[in-house]
């Protein structure tokens, strides 16, 4: 008996696209110092740049740390947005070792050739989005702190040569300390004189006003209300406010905000939280405390000599904020605050106090917590456009709308 065999279907055939095949010449190209490597770049966010109108129109820069060569930033800026997208090479997910290597392919069908060119691991970036206002400027130049510091030294050096050197050496160092005076006291007059009589260029103190605002937090210099002046969905992001729930679940599970925990500033504030009844305020509230926690535990664990050790207060800091700090605060290599950016920190926490104490606020307990005096706190509340009244003998500060910051004043040297 003959066996059957199914029909074939004429589906079973499928016509299959000849891959087209040439001979070529594979050529692997190695980096080069004087010329710049290809690099890849990536939006976590979503975004994409050729959903833009205009997308050929938008600004590419590339950046590199004079200092540390290996330090790169690519940083995209998009026509019509308010939004940068910055990557960088040192810190975040490109600090982290790569076990894999990237290429880039370039086939060239008319001369038959097919490119490989390396990407090292410090040229695939994350691009994140940041605010123009809060990035620093692209170019930074030498901060007064590291003048401060050489100077320190060179009167340091000069106190042990006139304490402990010969007479040949004294006579020297203070040639040196002659020739270096900058100011001479005899024409210092005639100089204020001329100062005086200079028009002073507005437009000059507000674009230098401008310059210094960068270690403010996000402020809108245009709002006409307290709660407006400084953007508080700019300094606590959309994402982050689902890790600053610690306070209010604890006090809704009647648990008791400690202060061997919590800040006094915090323990002082819960109050408010259990007053409330508007449950959307309730959390935002208590989202603010937690967030002042975690900034005032930052600043007590790196602050000089503590090396990121555990602060008095043992709060628990979520990865995705420990993150956003340290690449806002802290100096890597020294394992400590920035000296650029203390002053920063402690205004990211005022503001937050004046949000928490609705723009009338108490300092007393806030600078016990910042380890400073409440005297040498309120110069960073004027820095903030901030005024002092008295309320029931207590010296609050306040917030007037418009901000308004301090203008430079001319200091006379003699």
């Amino acid at each position: 008996m003959e066996a059957l065999t199914p029909p074939k279907s004429h589906n079973s055939k499928k016509k299959k696209r000849k891959a087209i095949e040439f001979d070529t010449q594979v050529q692997m190209l190695k980096e080069q110092q004087e010329k710049n490597a290809p690099m890849l770049g990536y939006y976590p966010s979503g975004f994409d740049p050729l959903n833009l109108k205009n997308p050929e129109s938008s600004k590419l820069g590339f950046f590199r740390d004079q200092k540390r060569l290996r330090r790169v930033e690519l940083v995209v800026k998009p026509n019509g947005s308010k939004v940068d997208y910055v990557g960088n090479s040192h810190f975040g997910e490109a600090a982290v070792g790569r076990m894999n290597s990237y290429a880039l392919a370039v086939v060239d069908k008319r001369s038959q050739s097919f490119r490989l060119a390396p990407i090292n691991a410090n040229r695939v970036f994350r691009l994140q989005p940041l605010a123009r206002a809060s990035r620093a400027s692209e170019t930074e130049p030498e901060t007064p702190a590291k003048i401060e510091d050489a100077e320190d030294r060179r009167l340091k050096r000069h106190k042990l040569t006139d304490r402990y050197g010969t007479k040949g050496a004294i006579k020297k160092d203070k040639e040196a300390m002659r020739l270096s005076q900058k100011e001479d006291p005899d024409v210092m007059p005639e100089i204020n004189q001329i100062l005086e009589a200079t028009p002073i260029d507005k437009t000059a103190i507000e674009s230098s006003s401008l310059n210094t605002d960068n270690n403010l937090p996000p402020h809108d210099l245009s709002a006409t209300t307290p709660e407006k002046a400084y953007l508080l969905d700019k300094i606590i992001l959309k994402g982050e406010w689902d890790y600053v729930r610690d306070i209010l679940e604890r006090l809704q599970s009647g648990q008791e905000i400690k202060p061997d925990v919590y800040p006094s500033f915090v323990c002082n504030r819960c109050y408010k939280v259990e007053l409330n009844k508007d449950e959307a305020e309730k959390s935002r509230l208590a989202g603010i405390l937690s967030y002042i926690s975690h900034l005032i535990n930052i600043k007590n664990r790196y602050s000089a000599g503590g090396g990121g050790k555990s602060s008095k207060h043992h709060v628990y800091l979520p990865s995705i904020l420990s993150q956003k700090f340290d690449k806002m605060f802290i100096n890597k290599e020294k394992n400590r605050l920035s000296d650029d950016k203390i002053g920063s920190l402690i205004s990211y926490v005022l503001v937050l106090t004046l949000f928490v104490d609705e723009f009338q606020t108490d300092f007393t307990d806030i600078a016990k917590d910042l380890k400073m005096s409440a005297l040498s706190l309120r110069p960073y509340f004027e820095n903030l456009g901030c005024k002092f009244a008295r309320r029931n003998k207590v010296t609050v500060a306040t917030l007037p709308t418009p901000l308004k910051f301090p203008t430079l004043r001319k200091r006379r040297r003699g």
